[in-house]
């Protein structure tokens, strides 16, 4: 009998289910959006029930397309947003999901900086120190709703809670998502005793690590019924989208680089050693593959940006999309296709979620700059597209310095699907770029984690070498580099101007 492989992602703004031959092939796929809840400005929470009941429908979505028996299935992984907090009380129900994207927490990282020094946390979590870590929103939790925080029986992360109602046997977190917590010794696989002692956390909350596809139990009956999965099948531990997306893009060995674009962004490089950025901009994490590691620069705006501006600027475009059936990036796509770089004097700053890295500049707001009565709509597109990847230029940049250089770079994600968009890339990098033949890199990695905990590989590794296969090359247009170079430094001006005391004022407002 044909053997069948599941990766099912669980994002910030939607889940996608994607069902694989075990050589690689895609025979089904389907997806569910859903939106972020933003209570007050800078807030941001999601109803964790939802998003579960977004991935078992897209489950059972996929199975029902794919026409094949529930026994075909082998194995299903799943891949999900990293550094959420949710708060769960004692009868395994959220009570309360804090976002990565959350960036309420200013007054809580002054706090933690007469605690501990910014380096020293850095030297511990291989973090820099920020509001997207899940330490400040526990502190912030302890502080501003004791209430909640005394009905908390765990503070897990959504992979966690994901695994335990499918069935898994107890709250599982992966060696490669402890690390989003800021008190996980990234080095040597263990919470740090002393943070947790320093800031007053309690063991007993916190979930147990394991490596990437461990066995963590058999899915329920009831899921079983719900998602069509055969019964009794076997659970293993998954993996945060990011890293699951250095798997699925064939990341995995020293010198690869990806740029994997979603709601937020990553710049991951691959080594095999725990070193540290000696400019702290980046993330120290641990790679799927046990000892190995990843440096990671976060975006936290990306293609969520993108996203915005179709929803509040292409309206006209996306009402046209949905009523012929098209897709309204690919509109988008068409009308910037032959706009000159630069869109004629316009530069956006994506920092709709404030500066990852390397600013890390919690106050730091999105901008669109140059506007003239001669610009319209769609110069602004470009312009969109082009300040996303300006913000990972100023990634590349920053890792270059720091001694580490591409020897591949590889995109995944959405835009990936856009010639135009990888082509500015290409040009603003002054890099080639690859493209994968199956772009959604963070569902193939979640399948390729299960199927090497159902023994149908031997390891990662070799699961990479069989299932990851390229898409398209771009090299970068000469003509075109020049002019992104000028683009950059006006971006790196317009940022060094605005943090002056612009983006602090505009916050207070």
């Amino acid at each position: 009998m044909t053997k069948y492989i599941l990766g099912t992602d669980i994002g910030t703004t939607g889940a996608k289910t994607t069902v694989f031959t075990v050589d690689g092939a895609v025979i089904s796929n389907d997806y569910a959006e859903y939106n972020c809840d933003y209570p007050h400005p800078l807030w941001v929470e999601q109803d964790a029930e939802m998003l579960l009941a977004a991935a078992v429908k897209t489950i059972k979505a996929a199975v029902t397309k794919a026409q094949i028996p529930a026994d075909s299935i082998a194995s299903i992984g799943f891949s999900t947003q990293r550094s959420c907090a949710l708060f769960m009380d004692e009868g395994d129900k959220p009570l309360k999901m804090i976002s990565w994207q959350d960036s309420r927490t200013d007054a809580i990282l002054d706090e933690i900086r007469t605690m501990t020094t910014e380096e020293k946390f850095y030297e511990v979590s291989g973090l820099p120190l920020g509001n997207t870590w899940i330490l400040p929103k526990i502190m912030w939790m302890r502080e501003h709703d004791p209430s909640c925080f005394a009905k908390t029986a765990r503070i897990v992360q959504l992979h966690d809670y994901i695994l335990k109602s499918f069935g898994a046997d107890e709250y599982i977190t992966p060696e490669t998502d402890a690390g989003m917590t800021g008190f996980f010794d990234v080095d040597c696989y263990v919470w740090d005793d002393d943070y947790l002692k320093l800031f007053d956390l309690d063991r007993s909350l916190l979930p147990g690590v394991a490596r990437v596809s461990s066995p963590i139990g058999k899915i329920s009956d009831k899921m079983a019924e719900e998602t069509g999965l055969p019964r009794g099948l076997s659970l293993y531990v998954g993996i945060g989208d990011v890293s699951s997306a250095s798997i699925g893009a064939g990341i995995i060995r020293t010198g690869d680089f990806l740029v994997s674009m979603g709601t937020g962004g990553m710049l991951v490089a691959c080594t095999d050693q725990p070193m540290r950025d000696p400019n702290a901009a980046f993330l120290i994490t641990d790679h799927a593959i046990h000892g190995m590691w990843q440096w990671e620069g976060l975006q936290k705006g990306s293609a969520g940006c993108y996203k915005w501006y179709r929803d509040v600027i292409a309206t006209d475009e996306r009402d046209k999309a949905a009523s012929e059936g098209k897709d309204v990036y690919d509109i988008l796509t068409e009308r910037t296709r032959n706009l000159p770089p630069g869109a004629n004097g316009l530069l956006v700053m994506p920092y709709f979620a404030s500066a990852g890295t390397p600013r890390w500049d919690p106050y730091a707001r999105g901008c669109i700059l140059g506007l003239t009565f001669a610009h319209d709509k769609y110069e602004i597109a470009r312009a969109f597209m082009e300040g996303v990847a300006l913000e990972y230029r100023d990634m590349f940049e920053s890792i270059q310095r720091s001694g580490i250089s591409p020897a591949s770079v590889r995109i995944s994600g959405g835009p990936a699907k856009s010639d135009v968009w990888n082509q500015i890339q290409a040009d603003i990098y002054d890099l080639p770029v690859e493209t994968l033949a199956y772009p959604d890199a963070s569902v193939l990695g979640a399948a390729i984690t299960a199927a090497v905990g159902a023994g149908i590989y031997n390891s990662l590794a070799e699961a990479v070498d069989t299932l990851v296969k390229p898409g398209r090359h771009f090299d970068p247009d000469p003509k075109n580099v020049g002019k992104y170079d000028e683009v950059y430094a006006a971006y790196v001006s317009a940022y060094e101007g605005l943090s002056q005391g612009t983006f602090k004022r505009l916050g207070a407002l």
